[in-house]
């Protein structure tokens, strides 16, 4: 079963970086695709980022040209490299993928706070 564990949140002022991890607790070479999306309060959850099997990436247009999603296969996590942060990044963010199912998979989540 596809476990995933999200680290890498925390506290950062405006113009700052994070790098956000999600860990899976099977290779990452075997699934479709590994989407980070974000909640801030108040709001509803948002796409972020999506990372597919063969390397294919695709942002929200709210933080394109300042996230980077990228890939670790040998340690099986997906990382989101987030620069030049606002204070409108701040959010829980959780990665999702699915299962071999189609059941959706989530992290519990990581706190972003950026403060301006």
């Amino acid at each position: 079963q596809v476990q995933l564990v999200e680290s890498g949140g925390g506290f950062v002022q405006a113009g700052g970086s994070l790098r956000l991890s999600c860990a899976a607790s099977v290779s990452i070479v075997i699934i479709n695709a590994i989407r980070w999306y974000r909640q801030a309060p108040g709001k509803q959850l948002a796409l972020v980022a999506t990372m597919r099997r063969w390397g294919s990436t695709n942002y929200a247009d709210s933080v394109k040209g300042r996230f980077t999603i990228s890939r670790d296969n040998a340690k099986n996590t997906v990382y989101l490299q987030m620069n030049s942060l606002k204070p409108e990044d701040t959010a829980v963010y959780y990665c999702k993928t699915k299962d071999g199912t189609g059941y959706n998979v989530w992290g519990q989540g990581t706190q972003v706070t950026v403060s301006s």
